[in-house]
């Protein structure tokens, strides 16, 4: 599936922002993939957090995509959105842009669901609370 990549992020506030460094790198100096996906599960687990009042573990991680790469020093802005409640999981939308440092283009580079579930002390599914 092919998703016209917008140059207009969303309105609301990021749940997360940081500045790609060189440590997060592969060997030819593009920004790992799987440190873009940290970020992401962060934001995430920000909001699974705060919704399901506790703690809250990512399960899975559904359609992932990369739109356009991530350079050393751009500005990335990762946004979280809630789209699914169950009884103890909860489905967020995912959706990180990057900024050049010295600029004020935006562009999304990737995109996901990712699927939390709340849980007690002693790592069991909890219901979450209304």
């Amino acid at each position: 599936m092919i998703v016209e990549n917008s140059t207009v992020p969303p309105t609301d506030q990021p749940a997360l922002r940081v500045t790609a460094m060189p440590a997060d790198t592969n060997p030819y100096g593009d920004i790992f993939g799987g440190w873009i996906m940290s970020q992401m599960d962060m934001a995430a687990g920000l909001l699974a957090a705060r919704h399901a009042k506790g703690r809250a573990v990512t399960i899975a991680v559904d359609a992932m995509q990369f739109h356009a790469p991530v350079a050393v020093g751009d500005e990335l802005s990762v946004y979280a959105d809630l789209i699914k409640v169950g009884r103890t999981s909860m489905t967020i939308k995912v959706e990180t842009w990057r900024r050049d440092r010295f600029g004020e283009a935006t562009c999304r580079v990737t995109e996901a669901q990712f699927v939390f579930v709340a849980i007690d002390e002693d790592r069991k599914p909890r219901a979450i609370e209304a």
